[in-house]
């Protein structure tokens, strides 16, 4: 098992759209955080992004698993950075 952090990029123009699918979205991150396979998310201060922490197999499981997002279904997100991330002190680090 792998650990991930994901930003989502949000356009300005995108925000009715997200405060249209927000519930179904904070569902779908609810599931995943009773799964095991979020461990951390929220958006940006300035609101130009979010970030997501999760836990997958592989990259592919976890574009799998982003391409469920009610966001990303809708097209609400501009652009989604993936990246594998080795934490090695603090609360994620008993993922790896």
């Amino acid at each position: 098992m792998s650990v991930f952090a994901v930003e989502y990029v949000y356009s300005p123009d995108q925000s009715d759209l997200r405060a249209e699918h927000r519930p179904a979205h904070r569902e779908w991150l609810a599931r995943l955080v009773e799964q095991g396979r979020l461990l951390a998310s929220g958006p940006f201060a300035d609101g130009t992004g979010a970030l997501l922490v999760f836990t997958a197999d592989s990259e592919d499981d976890l574009h799998q698993l982003v391409s469920e997002d009610p966001f990303t279904r809708a097209q609400a997100i501009s652009a989604v950075k993936t990246t594998e991330w080795n934490p090695v002190v603090g609360a994620f680090a008993k993922y790896v």
